[in-house]
């Protein structure tokens, strides 16, 4: 089973697939357009979320960084006046330095990524979605912004006019994304309830990444990110709404129209006026329960289309 997938909501996803699937089974493209550089360390964030979250070490209260945290090196940096804008817990502080590092030496993304997972036993295959730098930038009211300023130092106040993915023209995806999609022993293609525009939509910038899904031989299934006419959680309604479109599950599946071949929705979203193959369940993923059921869900939408 191949995941497109973002941070939160597809790490919850991810994690409801392994209680019905083997984590063997299972490989992850992450995006990585939120990938930058914070005093001098290579963070990334959506590739550590659902690390965090498949070793059971994530913070399921805050929704990123770990459980149990201490904050002795943010207190640090801000009594020597450094930023502090960005929080880094000394226990993720951990990884980006060792992978920083590891960088530094010559190492690639997706080697440095599947080593942290074999360490804490996280069999579940993790590929970023490229090695080479995808910065997403928004265009805003305010200016471009880089995706950490407008998410986190913003908190995603700016409107947005576009969304740009800087570099994807001569990016190349990471090690075994091509191969996984269109490998034909893939039994189903899943693309989490993740922002389409800003965890999504980097994957797809990708060169080859897009033409992979369209030939690959699995079938395709988004889970919309829409939950009651509006998003669970961040910018994702606010966003489509800014850039002039309804917050409705009929915009995600025109947005994904090309790539998928079914869209499970929401029970509580209208599913009527959708003319390609769609299930609905309750998509609200609050329990690990919900999870497997969402999961279970989309598994079964996506059987129901192989040919």
């Amino acid at each position: 089973i191949v995941v497109l997938t973002g941070g939160v909501g597809g790490a919850k996803l991810v994690l409801g697939l392994t209680q019905i699937v083997a984590p063997e089974k299972i490989c992850a493209i992450v995006n990585t357009g939120d990938d930058f550089r914070h005093l001098g360390l290579h963070i990334s964030p959506d590739l550590d979320t659902l690390l965090y979250t498949l070793a059971g070490k994530a913070n399921p209260v805050a929704g990123w960084g770990r459980e149990g945290e201490s904050w002795n090196f943010m207190a640090a940096v801000r009594s020597l006046g450094g930023p502090d804008w960005f929080s880094l817990g000394d226990g993720d502080l951990a990884l980006h330095v060792l992978r920083s590092a590891r960088l530094a030496a010559g190492e690639g993304l997706a080697a440095i990524t599947a080593a942290f997972a074999r360490s804490w036993n996280v069999n579940v295959t993790m590929l970023p979605m490229s090695e080479d730098p995808v910065p997403t930038l928004l265009d805003t009211e305010e200016g471009l912004l880089a995706f950490q300023d407008y998410f986190v130092a913003r908190r995603c106040a700016p409107a947005v006019r576009r969304v740009i993915f800087d570099g994807a023209d001569r990016a190349l995806p990471g090690p075994g994304v091509i191969e996984a999609i269109e490998d034909r022993q893939t039994e189903a293609i899943l693309i989490a309830p993740s922002n389409p525009y800003l965890s999504i939509d980097p994957i797809l910038s990708v060169p080859g990444i897009g033409t992979a899904l369209r030939r690959a031989t699995a079938p395709v299934v988004a889970i919309s990110p829409i939950v009651g006419g509006a998003a669970v959680k961040g910018p994702t309604a606010k966003l489509m709404q800014e850039l002039g479109f309804p917050v409705s599950p009929a915009v995600v599946a025109a947005h994904y129209s090309e790539l998928i071949d079914g869209l499970l929705v929401d029970q509580r979203d209208d599913a009527s006026g959708l003319t390609l193959a769609h299930a609905q369940t309750d998509t609200l993923m609050s329990t690990l329960a919900d999870r497997a059921r969402v999961a279970e869900a989309a598994l079964m939408l996506a059987q129901r289309l192989v040919p």
